[in-house]
């Protein structure tokens, strides 16, 4: 009998455990998002002036612009596109607040993102299901429990440094996303839909 041992991170690949990887993160936790995975967003919501605080290299900004959006793009750090200015520096914003945040400020993100905005409007963040565990976010979730989370069937990608190409060329990714939705001062039980 043959035991398989696979190589070193072959388990945490699996189980979407990118802090156990042989590879170093990016710096500053840039994961370009796949631009279909606005697209797909789009179908299931509608947004008004979305700030998208995290733009990178203006993957989701260029979709939601594509469909007649008013955006405003920015970012900690200026990759060409967009505005060069931190999150945390806004103090409000009238319209929806739609990215996918630098993952270790997730929490932060959603929390400042629903702090800013008036009653209504909406937060979207293209999160790892994972999100969804943690005795630290169990409060998040308690207390500003999301309206719904679109959980993707198919996966998406976040591609290190925009590199889709390199992504799709080792084999993809093993981690799973969805779209998780906020509407600021809604306060009932978080439906899930899948899509994609």
């Amino acid at each position: 009998m043959k035991n398989w041992t696979g190589n070193g991170n072959s388990i945490y690949k699996t189980l979407g455990a990118s802090n156990h990887t042989s590879k170093d993160r990016e710096q500053h936790d840039y994961y370009a998002t796949d631009p279909k995975a606005g697209e797909l967003l789009l179908e299931l919501e509608n947004f008004n002036d979305i700030l998208e605080p995290s733009c990178g290299e203006g993957h989701l900004s260029k979709v939601f612009l594509q469909k007649g959006i008013e955006v405003t793009s920015s970012d900690l750090v200026n990759r060409g596109y967009g505005i060069e200015k931190d999150f945390f520096d806004y103090k409000e914003w009238n319209g929806d607040i739609v990215t996918n945040p630098p993952y270790k400020y997730a929490q932060k993100f959603v929390e400042h993102a629903l702090n800013i905005i008036p009653n209504g409007n909406k937060v979207a963040m293209f999160l790892k299901l994972q999100f969804l565990e943690s005795k630290g976010r169990k409060n998040l979730f308690v207390n500003t429990p999301p309206k719904t989370l679109y959980v993707t069937s198919s996966r998406l990608l976040c591609a290190k440094n925009a590199d889709f190409k390199g992504m799709r060329k080792s084999g993809g990714s093993a981690v799973a996303y969805g779209w998780f939705l906020w509407e600021k001062g809604f306060d009932g039980n978080t439906k899930i839909e899948w899509f994609n």
